[in-house]
């Protein structure tokens, strides 16, 4: 037996203290949440929301992509998808491609065509995952009793759609934030819309129901909407704990505190376990920090900076990050008169580019906050789902030929170091294919049979953890 050094008792004092410290940092970071997530939020004033805003919403996106694709190889040329290039431009042969498509060839374009026909889909199906009832931004600073009137009347809209099935998965309002000047204002739009909803439903909330709280600055005000929604659970037929609450990062100080230190973890923990996300507010930051109006986009690096900052202060707490919206709307700048003659060819082709043109600053968008790891974002107006959608389906079916590989590749050799073409794998590296076809199927990208296809099980992609996989089919094949 080989000599050892370690005393059992001493090492038992250093193990006490480790397993508590193991255990306190896995309640701080438990990983990514097991909801789905959705991929967008839509923000609409509250004077405007009806129990079927949602699907309103998607029948004027399809409307926008029929008007102005509507065929895959248009949109591909409008968004400069992978190939686009080398698609013809008739309608004639574009539709001799697609049923060549259908009929299982390949080929370049074929992306394009699977990105255009789940687009089409998911308009139709399920286009608003989240929406928004604003108060905020999108409703502006109104007389007290219109803002009341409109509180309450949202709230009974909510109920409605709550009755009739028409809400969208996840649904929520967006109050004033609590500055001196408009906390009060804020209190009250609060109180009326819950009260009444709870009236309405006997304290049923919508599926996956937040508050969203603007333009935080210190901890006392997340602890203030705590406080708020606790008094509300009492007075109310909402069960204790069940709201729960956004925080929007729209200053320097929700980024680092008046001591340095970085807030966003303290901002999430006076939410007493509340906070489900933290939505960053691009125009609002870049103003914070002196960017001029011409150069407040998403892709300017103030704002990489700070939803960096989001990423490494909130990474594995389970509060989902979203990035910001693209405020060039897709709207074509001609209407055609009531009566009278149409638009000319000219009006029309304006029209087209300038929608393509904004469809095309959207998608760059969605697409770079793709790339850095951020599944979330605001859309503004119904015409953005098309770009949306796309990005997202073109992110995730471009590069799923070769995760497929690599999971199929990882799962085989049972997360052994792997080395598929150019690319080393280790075992962090198969978490992340794991979360990125938990993402895809999620999202619309995939389904679940091409996910199965990979050799993955239904119970594998459900529990969500690459080692746990492993560990199984280890355990399953000694």
């Amino acid at each position: 037996m080989p000599n050892t050094t370690f005393d059992d008792a001493r090492i038992g004092q250093l193990t006490s203290s480790l397993t508590a410290a193991n255990a306190r940092f896995a309640r701080a970071f438990p990983g990514e949440s097991s909801k789905r997530q959705p991929v967008h939020t839509v923000y609409g004033g509250a004077h405007i929301f009806k129990a079927g805003t949602a699907a309103k919403l998607g029948v004027l996106a399809q409307r926008t992509l029929d008007a102005y694709a509507s065929d895959f190889a248009e949109l591909a040329r409008a968004l400069e998808l992978p190939e686009h290039e080398s698609l013809p431009s008739s309608a004639e042969d574009v539709a001799a491609l697609a049923a060549a498509f259908e009929g299982g060839a390949d080929g370049p374009g074929r992306l394009a065509w699977r990105v255009y026909n789940r687009v089409q889909d998911k308009l139709k199906r399920d286009a608003c995952e989240d929406f928004r009832i604003d108060f905020e931004d999108g409703y502006g600073n109104r007389p007290d009793a219109e803002e009341d009137g409109h509180a309450e009347n949202s709230a009974k809209q909510a109920a409605a759609g709550l009755a009739d099935g028409t809400l969208p998965p996840f649904l929520g309002i967006r109050i004033k934030p609590f500055t001196e000047e408009l906390y009060r204002r804020s209190f009250r739009t609060l109180d009326i819309f819950l009260t009444t909803l709870s009236e309405a439903t006997g304290g049923v909330l919508p599926d996956n129901f937040v508050v969203t709280l603007p333009k935080v600055t210190h901890i006392e005000q997340v602890e203030t909407l705590v406080g708020l929604f606790e008094v509300l659970e009492s007075n109310t037929a909402i069960p204790a704990g069940a709201l729960k609450c956004e925080i929007m990062v729209e200053t320097t100080q929700s980024i680092v505190g008046e001591d340095g230190v970085v807030a966003l973890p303290r901002l999430v923990r006076a939410a007493q376990g509340r906070c489900t996300g933290a939505h960053f507010g691009t125009y609002d930051y870049t103003a914070s920090v002196s960017v001029t109006a011409a150069y407040q986009q998403m892709d300017h690096p103030t704002c990489d900076f700070a939803t960096h900052a989001m990423q490494v202060a909130l990474g594995a707490t389970g509060v989902w990050l979203s990035d910001g919206a693209t405020v060039v709307m897709p709207i074509a700048p001609h209407r055609a008169p009531k009566e009278g003659p149409g638009l000319s060819d000219a009006q029309l082709a304006e029209n087209r580019e300038s929608v393509h043109r904004a469809w095309k600053l959207a998608y760059d968008n969605n697409m770079h906050s793709l790339t850095r790891g951020i599944y979330q974002g605001w859309d503004l107006h119904p015409g953005q789902f098309v770009s949306r959608y796309a990005a997202i389906y073109t992110f995730f079916l471009e590069s799923f030929d070769a995760a497929s590989l690599r999971l199929t590749n990882f799962v085989n050799k049972a997360a052994q170091a792997t080395l598929v073409g150019d690319t080393f794998d280790d075992a962090a590296t198969g978490q992340g294919l794991l979360n990125y076809f938990l993402r895809a199927i999620n999202c619309g990208a995939v389904t679940e049979a091409e996910v199965l296809a990979t050799g993955l099980t239904m119970e594998e992609l459900h529990g969500r953890s690459f080692a746990a996989m492993i560990h199984n089919r280890s355990h399953a094949a000694g």
